[in-house]
């Protein structure tokens, strides 16, 4: 599997799994699978970072993500 798509992946849950937390807290509860879906996103960024050092930075996400629609677009 392509890093740029797994890197990618992970962003786009950890991002979702944001309002869950939100959510979660302002309820009064516990976010269980919300930090779990943090976990699981945190483990796909880690480990396309692992694969591919000093490629992914803060800067350069919109690049991959381009990267990513372009390679299954065309």
């Amino acid at each position: 599997m392509d890093t740029d798509l797994i890197f990618v992946v992970g962003v786009f849950i950890a991002v979702l799994a944001v309002p869950a937390i939100i959510s979660a807290f302002m309820d009064g509860r516990v976010p269980r699978a919300p930090a779990l879906t943090v976990v699981i996103a945190a483990l796909m960024i880690g480990y396309a970072v692992r694969e591919r050092p000093m490629t992914y930075t803060v800067e350069g996400i919109p690049d991959a993500v381009l990267r990513v629609i372009a390679t299954y677009i065309r």
